[in-house]
């Protein structure tokens, strides 16, 4: 579904938090926003029954149903919802439904408990050990989701896609522009065989070569490449490309490119392993980036420093007073 292919507001890659939950008897609430596929494996006991790669409460014997709330990574407008009930059976709920709040600031759960909560997916049936997928109807803003399963038990992932909106009065002078959390996002690519182009902007620096964006090997003469839209049109004064973890598949040079083809960085020789910044070829205003890589191969980060235009700042405090109902 398309709402997928934007960016998991909710993940532990982006800052995200499960910052409560009435139970999490037999699996801890944390898992339920581990960037990394869920998994499983058979006849494996603790102390309280076979160890799930989720969040599971216990079996209720009284009347209400369980819930557990996340703060996102970044305040966004949230399009779609996955529940996952990855590996989850006899065991998972029958039902779920998500609800979204926006407050300020860092609220304790208590203070959470007493929000303004809207509805984002209204109480619906679940199917066990699937990637249940929920369009949000009224794309709304959020800073917090709160998953409800009735009655009880477990689910392995929540995912909550969306377009983040930056607080403009929180932004530095100078930032990362194409980051992830700013609302930077990948529009296309030309080849994301071993790893999601999308890894490039997110936060922190990539712990494995799996948190980076790899291609397959060319054997066309050609190049890769990914072209990027930032937060909001800036003026670049630092460029980094890190090819950290990435040794015998790293790219051997790379380019960034304007949209009217400003060169901000020439073809230029890239070491294995290493974190390499350059300051831009020329001085620009731009709104995109083409980042070329020859001839294929693998990288952990972009970024691109910079400050914001005035159009660019005008545009991300719009964004952020806007009215999303």
């Amino acid at each position: 579904m398309m709402f997928e292919e934007s960016l998991d507001l909710a993940s532990r890659a982006l800052g995200g938090s499960v910052v409560a939950a009435n139970d999490e008897f037999f699996a801890e609430r944390d898992n339920l926003i581990n960037p990394w596929a869920p998994s499983f494996t058979p006849r494996t006991f603790g102390a309280k029954g076979q160890v799930y790669d989720g969040w599971e409460t216990r079996r209720r014997r009284e009347p209400g149903h369980d819930h557990a709330v996340v703060r996102l990574g970044t305040t966004g407008t949230v399009h779609g919802v996955v529940v996952d009930t990855a590996f989850f059976t006899g065991n998972y709920p029958p039902e779920a439904a998500v609800e979204g709040c926006l407050l300020a600031g860092y609220p304790a759960p208590d203070e959470l408990a007493a929000a303004d909560w809207f509805p984002l997916v209204a109480r619906s049936p679940l199917q066990g050990d699937t990637r249940n997928r929920f369009p949000v109807e009224q794309p709304r803003r959020a800073s917090h989701v709160r998953l409800r399963i009735f009655p009880d038990g477990g689910v392995a992932r929540l995912r909550v896609y969306g377009a983040p909106v930056a607080d403009p009065d929180l932004l530095p002078d100078v930032f990362d522009l194409a980051a992830a959390e700013y609302g930077g996002r990948v529009l296309d690519c030309s080849d994301r065989f071993y790893g999601s182009p999308g890894n490039l902007l997110l936060p922190g620096l990539a712990a494995t070569m799996g948190e980076g964006w790899e291609t397959r090997r060319r054997r066309d003469g050609g190049n890769d490449w990914v072209r990027v839209r930032l937060a909001a049109p800036g003026v670049p004064s630092l460029i980094e490309l890190d090819t950290s973890h990435f040794k015998g598949n790293a790219p051997g040079w790379a380019a960034l490119t304007g949209p009217d083809g400003e060169q901000l960085l020439p073809r230029t020789r890239l070491q294995p392993d290493t974190r390499h910044r350059f300051r831009p070829a020329v001085a620009a205003a731009v709104e995109e980036v083409l980042l070329d890589v020859y001839p294929d191969g693998g990288m952990a980060r972009l970024r691109v420093y910079g400050a914001l235009t005035p159009d660019g700042l005008a545009r991300l405090a719009k964004a952020w007073q806007g009215d999303d109902r």
